[in-house]
């Protein structure tokens, strides 16, 4: 038998995992000046970009806005490692604006170890095998080079839990390309239930530089309008060299190739098992979801600065190298085209979160947090907004105090949490901007006031705390300026509004009402009026004030529209009780047996739950 030695250490907070998740939980948790470790895979860096090295995205940025707020790290190390910015959904208004940015994947790793080497975060390099709590309650890791006991460890352990790849027929063992996996979940933990389907991910062959012609394909710049994520960065300031995306498309003759050669892959000939993520297919699905088309958007992006490599957006897949290469070569722009690392897909275990708690808690094992991609998620920032709960809670456990819930009607990370405990995952998640009943209100302009309560919420006294106070009473202030503006109808403000493009003035109109008005875009004027009255607010105080103020009718209206509904959302409910009650059906008892809800918002998000029986415990708040 193999014996490793036991540390004397003993940690208040393990994170198993250095991922996107692990980096969050590790990051919020040592705050609260408690020992904190994370154990991740030798040769595995921090915070690494495996996929897409972007952050940020439609409805994804407004989580790394939210994690900034809260002290997060991902916004920080993104504006550090950034080298290509764009604002999504543009054009369809401030609500649903998002920011993306490419990110040097090597420069994101190398400044998230310079980070965590600063604190006092302590790092461990080693696999673990099994875990286990001993008879003093504390988890015991079993390392190849050591035993780690904990308080409470946070598992994030991404797509390395029994993961395999696929490439046409080579199948291998590992977590990612070049990299071995962890022990299957079951075999790491003792009576933690998973999903009965493992999920599958994919991504595309990587492209070496010299071989691709960008002539052929449509440039996308950086955009420096967007704004920076973290809040210690200057709006536009950026912290490294800017480079372009570029947008090329499939055609027929690449499409022929991947059906000709439907056989070959592990997707359609049954090798793969794992159910893969609906809303980003690989472009085998496209090819036969699709029959009609043969044109899909491939974003040619780099991977970092002094990276050789190009990764494709957009035609992730898992078919044998030869046939890779050989559609690959049919798109424009891509006619030469080297691979250096050809696509796969990967399948990996993922835990049943319906065992979780919203402080992403274990329901049967106390002390035992999950978060990131093996729970069944997909995306950094998604890992990411999970981490910082179940770290924040971790700690708060640790502490003795209360946890923190994020309400989903006020944050996107709060409605990613309560959908992933609420209902029963049939195919990764992606948060989308529509899963929130309230998007007018949820943006990324004004993260920091739907934030900083909950970050007051720690009582800890860092900078970000400063900052947000501080944001909070000039956010104030400006807004009382614009209710207490008054326009009269003279000739100096009528020839005001004319060059301002603000309207007419007939009566007396408060500047509130100006940036109300349909035909004026609210950031731009009131940038404009305060300059004419010589005053000045930074930026983002004046855009959160804008928007808030061109929105606030409109959110007004759907405020009062569900206020009866949000009142039910937050009243509590006695499931127990409800399996006991005659008029619900038996299905309806089952799914409350499995998801439990604490909520009657909770109630009314499980999937198959009748309208009759809403009604009924409706009825009886």
């Amino acid at each position: 038998m193999f014996y490793v030695e036991q540390s004397e250490k003993i940690f208040d907070i393990l994170v198993m995992g250095g991922g996107h998740a692990g980096l969050e939980a590790a990051w919020i948790s040592h705050q609260f000046d408690l020992k904190v470790g994370i154990v991740s895979l030798p040769g595995v860096g921090l915070g690494s970009a495996p996929c897409n090295p972007a952050v940020g995205g439609v409805g994804k940025g407004q989580v790394v806005r939210e994690l900034d707020a809260l002290g997060g790290l991902m916004g920080k190390l993104a504006d550090r490692s950034g080298i290509q910015y764009r604002i999504l959904n543009e054009s369809k208004g401030y609500a649903v604006q998002s920011t993306r940015v490419q990110i040097d994947k090597e420069l994101y790793s190398k400044v998230a170890e310079e980070e965590i080497e600063k604190s006092s975060i302590e790092v461990i390099r080693d696999k673990v095998d099994r875990v286990f709590k001993d008879s003093n309650d504390l988890f015991n890791l079993v390392g190849e080079r050591s035993v780690y006991r904990t308080k409470k460890l946070v598992v994030t352990t991404g797509t390395f839990l029994g993961g395999k790849l696929h490439t046409g027929p080579e199948v291998v063992d590992g977590g990612r390309v070049g990299q071995s996996p962890s022990e299957s979940l079951e075999n790491l933990f003792s009576g933690i239930e998973t999903l009965k389907a493992r999920f599958k991910t994919g991504t595309p062959p990587r492209i070496l530089r010299h071989s691709i012609d960008f002539s052929k394909m449509e440039e996308q710049p950086s955009d420096d309008r967007a704004e920076n994520f973290h809040w210690e960065n200057s709006d536009q300031a950026r912290k490294s060299k800017q480079v372009s995306c570029y947008l090329t498309r499939t055609n027929e003759d690449a499409l022929s190739i991947i059906r000709e050669n439907r056989e070959k892959s592990p997707i359609f000939n049954g090798q793969i098992k794992g159910i893969g993520p609906r809303y980003c297919p690989s472009i085998e699905d496209k090819a036969f979801r699709y029959l009609d088309r043969n044109t899909h958007h491939v974003f040619v992006e780099p991977e970092g600065l002094d990276i050789d490599t190009f990764y494709p957006n957009g035609i992730s897949t898992s078919l044998p190298k030869d046939v890779q290469l050989e559609f690959l070569q049919k798109i424009p722009g891509l006619e030469q085209a080297e691979i250096a690392v050809y696509g796969y897909a990967v399948e990996y275990d993922v835990v049943n979160t319906l065992r979780l708690y919203q402080t992403m808690e274990h329901r049967e094992v106390t002390g035992l947090y999950f978060a990131g991609q093996v729970c069944g998620t997909s995306g950094y920032e998604e890992a990411g907004g999970q981490g910082y709960i179940a770290g924040v809670n971790a700690a708060l456990a640790v502490l003795q105090r209360n946890p923190l819930i994020l309400d989903r009607r006020v944050s996107y990370i709060g409605v990613m949490i309560e959908d992933l405990v609420t209902n029963e995952r049939d195919e990764p998640y992606r948060l989308f901007t529509a899963r929130s009943e309230n998007r007018l209100f949820i943006r990324e302009d004004n993260s920091i006031e739907r934030m900083a309560s909950y970050r007051k919420q720690l009582g800890l006294n860092k900078p970000i705390d400063h900052y947000n106070d501080q944001f909070l009473q000039l956010s104030k202030d400006l807004e009382e300026i614009c209710h207490k503006t008054q326009f009269l109808p003279t000739k100096e403000n009528i020839s005001l509004f004319g060059q301002l493009d603000l309207g007419s003035l007939k009566e007396k109109t408060s500047l509130s009402e100006v940036l109300q008005r349909s035909i004026v875009d609210p950031v731009k004027a009131l940038k404009e009026v305060l300059i004419c009255k010589g005053i000045y607010f930074p930026a983002n105080v004046l855009k959160t004030v804008a928007i808030s103020i061109k929105y606030s009718g409109y959110i007004a209206r759907e405020a009062q529209d569900n206020e009866s509904l949000n009142k039910l959302e937050a009243k509590k409910i006695n499931w127990e009780s409800l399996l006991e009650n005659s008029n619900l059906s038996f299905e309806c008892k089952q799914r409350i047996s499995k998801i439990k809800p604490s909520t009657f918002g909770q109630l009314r998000r499980i999937e198959g739950i009748r309208p009759a029986t809403l009604t009924f415990v409706a009825s009886g708040l």
